[in-house]
């Protein structure tokens, strides 16, 4: 069994808040004037932002909100999304975000399990209601008690924005403060939902604590600064959304400029006029920037970091991004909800190569073991402050996913090299086995992706009658390629060993992922059947 520790740097996460509402209020006092959110025309100060986030705590207070109450939002990234979360913080409540990806059914599940008792829901978003769909779901929601359309038209059993904050009118600014210095970083802040990828989401209950010391320890890996200009891709239901995007903004003092839908023209657009300097976000989010025909009519030249996480990051696409783009700082990370989305990361001055096949190594405070022999593939186990208080009202969940001497066995199948430099290959689900080999998914992707006409690629196994599975690639070609399967499996076998090879490969225009970035497998294993 291999292992790593932390790398020996400073463990900056006593950063000196006690709770999330703390920390609101510290941005506030100490950023002041500086701008905190961008929204279109509108542009909010970190006082500014305070003041919304207590009016939004007293609002809460008004609606019966008590100190470990659940409260969820379910909207994409905007202005309103950060307010109504952090104010429900404020008011001692724990978040539920809410996948926008979701069905009304799905979402009303996730409410009904975390007894949630007021929602925040956003009214339309990519052509669909929000609203109508909660309405259609066939789930009793017995404590759901106030819902709040962050629009200005809402049904009669439900409350607009606007009124909403004026039902806080009569709490006064000492009662909010007394609520936010009654949390203690001990209390829930928020119960994030795993993606339901894998089956029904279960939701990783995350304490103050853990959040606010992984997210100054990510902070200060990455080099966020004040003054930065962050454009939020990543969505706010996601912990990198959320914590790695709007937690740093505010421990910080950067800019955020959310962005509620994914779209490289929008994004270019982001960049060059409001000076973006920072700009996460998953490996496909990158290339598309820089394959796109009008890229070079965009001036990009303010973005200094980027941070990526996934199996498979390109080594030509941390290459790209800093020869053609000039981003001076390329890292890559792994993070999972159960551990606070922060396991490893890699660290400024690290070799490109590390950056595109590694995912760092373990953040200060945490140890991460691999259950195999060194240098060969395994489950990958955390064990540190980040690691879940487990799943909520779920024990046996919890006691299948924590050991009792405290290891997270993620699910994830990784190598870690002589350095400590975790490298994921896959999920344990999705490893087949071709002809008595272990073939990893991601590990084929990734040598796949060296391809010059593949733009994208994902693997899974299908059934094969002498060798019981072999490898078929969904593969995205680049503008103007002609690209055959046979072209490519011909390539694939001189640059990979035979049972690596896919027997079938299938062309797509683009892969199917969730808000988050991650491709759905259990998608394309319907269509391989």
């Amino acid at each position: 069994m291999s292992d790593a520790a932390d790398s020996g740097a400073a463990d900056s996460g006593d950063a000196g808040w006690r709770s999330i509402p703390e920390l609101v209020r510290g941005a506030a006092e100490r950023y002041g004037q500086r701008e905190a959110v961008v929204e279109g025309r509108t542009r909010v100060s970190y006082a500014e932002l305070g003041e919304r986030v207590e009016r939004a705590a007293a609002a809460c207070m008004a609606c019966g909100v008590e100190p470990g109450d659940r409260v969820a939002v379910w909207a994409p990234n905007t202005l309103d999304w950060i307010v109504s979360a952090l104010g429900a913080v404020t008011a001692g409540a724990v978040l539920v975000p809410l996948n926008t990806r979701f069905k009304g059914t799905e979402a009303a599940d996730v409410l009904a399990r975390s007894r949630t008792r007021l929602l925040f829901i956003t009214g339309t978003f990519l052509g669909t209601s929000y609203v109508a769909s909660l309405r259609r779901a066939d789930v009793e929601l017995p404590h759901l008690e106030h819902v709040v359309v962050l629009a200005d038209g809402a049904p009669d059993e439900y409350r607009t924005w606007k009124d909403f904050l004026a039902s806080g009118e009569g709490v006064s600014s000492a009662e909010v403060r007394a609520r936010a210095a009654s949390v203690t970083g001990s209390d829930p802040s928020d119960i994030v939902y795993t993606s339901g990828t894998t089956g029904r989401p279960k939701g990783a209950v995350i304490t103050h604590e853990q959040t606010l010391r992984g997210y100054a320890i990510w902070s200060d890996l990455a080099g966020l600064r004040e003054g930065d200009r962050y454009l939020i891709v990543n969505p706010f239901f996601h912990t990198f959304g959320y914590k790695a995007g709007v937690i740093a903004c505010l421990m910080r003092g950067a800019t955020m400029i959310p962005q509620p839908v994914f779209n490289v023209d929008t994004v270019l657009a982001n960049i060059a006029a409001e000076r973006v300097s920072v700009l996460p976000g998953p490996p496909t989010l990158h290339q598309s920037l820089l394959d796109h025909p009008l890229r070079d009519a965009h001036d990009l030249s303010a973005l200094r970091l980027v941070v990526t996480g996934a199996a498979v990051v390109p080594l030509r696409l941390v290459e790209r991004l800093r020869s053609e783009l000039r981003v001076p700082t390329v890292l890559t990370a792994y993070g999972l909800s159960e551990a606070s989305g922060i396991v490893t990361m890699c660290r400024r001055g690290d070799a490109p190569e590390t950056i595109a096949s590694t995912s760092g190594r373990a953040i200060p405070g945490t140890e991460v073991r691999v259950r195999a022999e060194p240098g060969a593939p395994g489950e990958v186990l955390v064990r540190g402050f980040n690691v879940m208080r487990g799943y909520f009202e779920d024990p046996a969940g919890t006691a299948a996913a924590i050991t009792p001497d405290g290891w997270l066995r993620t699910g994830d199948v990784g190598v870690l090299d002589e350095a400590g430099n975790l490298r994921i290959t896959d999920r344990i689900k999705d490893m087949f086995i071709v002809g008595g080999f272990n073939a990893y998914p991601a590990e084929i992707e990734q040598l796949l992706g060296l391809h010059p006409d593949v733009a994208d690629v994902a693997v899974i196994g299908i059934p094969d009658a002498r060798l019981g599975e072999v490898g078929k690639a969904y593969a995205v070609r680049r503008p103007a390629s002609t690209l055959t399967a046979d072209d490519l499996i011909a390539w694939s076998r001189r640059e990979m060993a035979n049972y690596k090879v896919p027997r079938e490969v299938e062309f797509v225009t683009e892969l199917p992922r969730n808000a988050a970035g991650k491709v759905l497998k259990t998608e394309l294993r319907e269509r391989g059947r």
